[in-house]
């Protein structure tokens, strides 16, 4: 089998201007995603405490995100493929950009959990719909850049949400709400942005996409099935990461709320040095030679030896170290995503929508279970540092796995195109 991605050279060319403005938008896309997403979790100690809550009753509202989130990647996975994203994808930013402000009105521990299963489940639709624009305007070798910005969002709303809790939180436990109805309203601009900059030109990869006549049974084939498993290994692990960092270091290492926040922020500025780092350095790899392919396997097994750097943390007091190896294990956990998109990129371009839709499903198993044991682990032991140790080995299971069962085979492209 040859060892090359798929080459997909009938990808209709849009000027690199365009394309640098709609991927732009993908990535304050992303950054407004995870925005809305991560305030919850900059707010974690005071919502605990207005609520009366418990670590798992807190693992629970994380939970329930997390099945939000398997609903809605079933749904805008299936509707990605049929609609055209450029009339779908503001549908899904503003719908859950109204959840998020509804959060402000939250009475309680029901109420979160409600909320809360709404929001991942429209959120959910913002991966199905930004793959497909990457797939379309990008080729083999450029996708990992490409979904890097994408990835990288994430990051820049990660950052920006404790900086916007820091400066409206007061000593009334309640300062919270306004947060919620501040970074929910902002969708509204992002929507009119995306119709005053994205054309249906743009995005005619993406009709082209649409059309072509691949059969269903390649989401049965091997490389779907590697995909899955690795996006479940390590999403699970971004996952505990992201929620329980804020409360490692409050709670478990005596932080102020604070200095907390500053970390998060500088935590999440790393993860997007992970996200764009591995999209150059493939670039730079496939320019020496190597294919698309290879140069991301070495990518993610380099990402992964950074999570494992935080096997170390029951051994780790307060201090810069920890902080260091939090900083490294960040920026390999999200590293790892725009590889993994950019693989399951050379499964179809016709149904994309429903490869990253499954894949949503898949990477959601475990996630909801292993918050609310996570939340029980830390009730029993008072300490989070074995639950994030557990974690951190995730990763490295995922590249084995990557490196022996991952084979290259043309898409319906590169078919096309013999």
């Amino acid at each position: 089998m040859q060892d090359a991605a798929p080459n997909d050279e009938n990808t209709p060319t849009v000027s690199r201007t365009r394309i640098g403005l709609i991927c732009a938008l993908l990535l304050l896309a992303s950054a407004l995603n995870y925005l809305d997403r991560q305030t919850l979790a900059s707010a974690s100690a005071r919502i605990k405490g207005e609520f009366d809550l418990v670590n798992e009753q807190y693992g629970d509202i994380e939970a329930v995100f997390g099945y939000g989130f398997v609903l809605g990647s079933i749904v805008f996975g299936i509707l990605a493929d049929i609609m055209p994203v450029r009339w779908l994808y503001p549908v899904v930013v503003i719908s859950w950009s109204t959840v998020t402000a509804a959060t402000a009105l939250a009475t309680g521990y029901q109420d979160l959990l409600w909320l809360r299963l709404l929001l991942g489940m429209f959120e959910a639709g913002h991966w199905p719909c930004g793959v497909r624009v990457v797939r379309s305007l990008t080729r083999a070798r450029g996708r990992t850049m490409g979904n890097g910005l994408l990835q990288s969002g994430t990051s820049i709303g990660a950052v920006l949400a404790p900086l916007i809790m820091l400066a409206l939180l007061t000593d009334d436990i309640g300062s919270w709400r306004p947060a919620f109805a501040i970074v929910g309203g902002i969708g509204v601009f992002w929507v009119i942005a995306w119709f005053s900059i994205a054309r249906s030109a743009d995005l005619a990869g993406d009709t082209l996409q649409r059309k072509q006549a691949t059969p269903w049974s390649v989401l049965l084939q091997r490389r779907m099935i590697v995909v899955l498993i690795i996006v479940c290994l390590i999403n699970t692990t971004w996952q505990l990461f992201r929620a329980w960092l804020h409360l490692f270091l409050e709670e478990g290492r005596g932080y102020s709320e604070t200095q907390t926040l500053l970390f998060n922020s500088a935590w999440f500025a790393a993860t997007d040095v992970g996200c764009l780092g591995v999209g150059a350095v493939v670039l730079w790899l496939c320019s020496k030679g190597l294919s698309a392919t290879r140069a991301r396997q070495i990518m993610f097994t380099a990402c992964a030896a950074l999570c494992l750097t935080m096997l170390s943390l029951p051994w780790l007091p307060k201090g810069w170290i920890l902080l260091a190896v939090l900083l490294f294990g960040g920026a390999g956990a999200l590293g790892m995503f725009p590889l993994y998109h950019a693989f399951t990129q050379d499964i179809s371009g016709k149904h994309q929508g429903k490869i990253t839709g499954i894949a949503g499903v898949t990477a959601w198993f475990l996630v909801p279970p292993t918050q609310k044991l996570f939340g029980r682990l830390v009730d029993v032991t008072g300490s989070y540092d074995l639950g994030l140790a557990a974690a951190a080995c995730l990763p490295a299971l995922a590249a084995i796995i990557l490196w022996i069962f991952w084979r290259d085979q043309p898409d319906e492209t590169s078919l096309s195109e013999a």
